[in-house]
């Protein structure tokens, strides 16, 4: 009977834990869904009037300075981003709850007047705020602050991106590579699912590309996704080093936070006026798409690094994940029409190579592919997933990421990503 009594103990241990983190990421998930949805159609409606009112990015250098300002009016150094969110979840550290606020205005401002971001960065900034927020209500521990933070990141992420499945495994993978955080997949998965469900809820459609063409499995075809994979690891490297090299720079060579982002916009906005087109303002999703139609200019991949380099170093606000996967799929359009691939195949392939790179996140990037482009390739994004992964060393967009596990040998190093 005393061994019974224990069992049914366990068993309602894991029951109620169970019904709390559905309740609690559900509710994360519910506000998640509501906030990704309001940011991601601010962001769309920016976007589309500075489209159509080009001469908005005359204004960049002055969105620069109002940025800087709000940061410093509620005393939030540019250095507050996605690495705290991610330092929080290995530390007892609370992610500051008027973040929320501050990367949403702030990155609306950066698309409204034509910077080169995305929305990622700001979805985990929003997220992260969103689930302290939760955690601080229900007075969570710091343990389960951890993840319930890990909710509020998934649960926007899939709100704008649309890729819930993704949002999770990203969640869970990014925090310390070679280390997955399994008790967080029900809240996260539930979190995601509740945010996708809003934001399909007012018409958000989930983000998805057609593939026309996907080759048949050979030995030369796996040797050439390789060799893409391969040109991407090390396009990767390149992304990050620019991208830590340029912020490290323009913050050296120019303190103050007015005039750093007044410069910045001033540079992207004169840049723009010599090469004569707008596709390099913004986050850049109908170039992706242009790449999937196997449209794109030799060049492309390289000025959006220059642009987004520019603009995040300058205190602009938004991410780099939606130009990576400019930069990606414009560098395997071409890449891959070079080496014999078709050239729409190859941008996807690009895609999804570059951003395992940059995160170091092979299972949710193979999962991404899913998402994105179906489950008819999955071999091909899978090996370039692979082989990106292993290839791209320890470098990473976010210098908080933790590298647990050696890409080489089992071996535990515990570095964090260069």
């Amino acid at each position: 009977m005393e061994l019974l009594s224990r069992k049914c103990c366990s068993a309602k241990n894991y029951i109620l834990t169970f019904f709390k983190w559905i309740i609690f990421a559900g509710i994360t998930g519910f506000i998640g869904g509501l906030i990704g949805t309001a940011f991601h159609l601010s962001v769309e409606r920016a976007t589309e009037f500075r489209v159509a009112n080009n001469w908005v990015l005359y204004f960049l250098p002055v969105g620069g300075i109002a940025i800087a300002v709000f940061y410093k009016l509620f005393k939030m150094t540019d250095s507050t981003g996605t690495n705290q969110i991610i330092d929080s979840i290995r530390t007892d550290d609370h992610v500051p709850i008027i973040l929320a606020p501050l990367i949403f205005v702030s990155t609306v401002i950066t698309h409204l007047f034509g910077g080169s971001a995305g929305r990622e960065g700001a979805a985990l900034q929003l997220g992260g705020s969103i689930g302290t927020f939760v955690g601080n209500i229900f007075k969570l521990d710091n343990k389960d602050m951890h993840l319930i933070v890990l909710c509020g990141m998934s649960g926007v992420f899939s709100a704008l991106f649309g890729t819930p499945l993704t949002a999770t495994l990203f969640a869970m993978e990014v925090i310390s590579i070679g280390v997955i955080y399994y008790s967080s997949l029900v809240p996260c998965l539930a979190s995601s699912l509740v945010a996708y469900g809003v934001s399909l809820f007012f018409g958000i459609a989930p983000v998805h590309y057609d593939l026309s063409i996907i080759p048949v499995l050979s030995l030369k075809t796996i040797a050439l996704t390789a060799v893409l994979a391969a040109l991407l690891a090390e396009l990767s490297i390149i992304f990050c080093v620019v991208m830590h090299k340029t912020e490290h720079l323009m913050k050296h060579k120019i303190k103050d936070d007015y005039l750093r982002g007044f410069i910045g916009g001033l540079i992207v906005l004169l840049l723009t006026m010599l090469i004569k087109t707008h596709d390099y303002n913004g986050a850049g999703m109908d170039i992706v798409q242009k790449a999937i139609d196997g449209i794109v200019k030799p060049e492309a991949f390289l000025l959006k690094i220059i642009f987004t380099a520019i603009t995040i170093g300058a205190g602009f606000k938004g991410g780099e994940i939606v130009p990576t996967f400019f930069i990606g799929a414009t560098f395997g359009c071409f890449a891959g029409g070079l080496l014999g691939l078709d050239p729409g195949f190859s941008a996807a392939l690009g895609l999804v190579s570059l951003f395992c790179g940059v995160v170091n996140a092979p299972i949710a990037s193979i999962i991404l592919s899913i998402e994105l482009f179906g489950s008819e390739g999955i071999i091909f994004f899978a090996i370039a997933c692979s082989v990106s992964y292993m290839l791209s060393g320890y470098y990473g967009l976010y210098s908080s990421q933790k590298i647990v596990y050696s890409k080489l040998k089992a071996e535990f190093i515990n570095i964090n990503a260069k």
